[in-house]
């Protein structure tokens, strides 16, 4: 019987054309693909920044109505300073003793700034600032962390000057006067007009001196506060314009 033998014709091996586009085929589904995830990752990273400036922008906001009720509150303040200055300062102190008691008793109740810091601390914490790519942004918002720093150094400084005051107020007022003015979380004018414990004048000057010494803080604190709301309100209207949230 004859044997035919099946040609292997057009199954040879493969050209160096073939390998070719084989190579290239395969290098651009590998590269799309790298690009596809590259072009996620950014529009994820993209996202995620355009949170923390949202953020961001919420912390300042919140700082602003905390500096607002702060400013009046001390602006009112600052007025009872100068009364009890005043009062203490007449020849005869006694006289005004229940406006004194009043006045002096508050001496030691402080309004402190908080701040809103929630954002700031997680681009500190967490390496967020790497995805903040606006240079101006992030200037922005660290020179706004120092000016904060700042004010909260302040008073620190007045939480040494209350505890000195609250020392000389005990001995300036009968606690047992003191005590009948407390009513839950405010505190009213005792009755009557009740007398000081002492009226020696050097005693005195030195309590006016103090009550000057928080009288300043607080002029000193409400003066920055007011620069903060400016500069929080700058980096709003920047920070809205950039990030196209306005």
């Amino acid at each position: 019987m004859e044997v035919h033998h099946h040609s292997h014709a057009g199954h040879g091996k493969k050209t160096w054309k073939e390998y070719f586009w084989e190579f290239l085929m395969l290098f651009l589904a590998v590269f799309c693909g790298f690009l596809a995830e590259y072009q996620l990752e950014h529009v994820i990273e993209n996202q995620r920044e355009k949170t923390y400036i949202i953020s961001y922008i919420d912390d300042l906001k919140s700082d602003k109505a905390y500096i607002a009720n702060y400013t009046k509150v001390k602006s009112e303040k600052v007025r009872d300073f100068d009364s009890l200055i005043y009062y203490l300062n007449s020849p005869d102190p006694n006289q005004y003793g229940q406006r004194i008691y009043f006045f002096a008793r508050q001496l030691t109740r402080r309004l402190s700034f908080f701040h809103s810091d929630g954002t700031i601390k997680q681009l500190k914490n967490s390496g967020g600032f790497r995805l903040i790519r606006n240079k101006q942004a992030i200037d922005s918002i660290m020179a706004y962390d120092k000016f904060v720093e700042n004010i909260l150094l302040t008073q620190d400084i007045q939480t040494s000057e209350i505890a000195d005051v609250r020392q000389m107020t005990g001995k300036l007022l009968d606690p047992t006067i003191l005590e009948t003015m407390v009513h839950d979380a405010s505190i009213q004018p005792p009755s009557g007009n009740p007398r000081l414990r002492t009226t020696n004048r050097d005693f005195i000057l030195d309590f006016i001196y103090m009550v000057h010494q928080l009288k300043g803080s607080d002029i000193l604190n409400t003066s920055r506060l007011k620069e903060l709301d400016k500069k929080a309100n700058r980096i709003i209207i920047f920070l809205e314009k950039e990030y196209n949230l306005d």
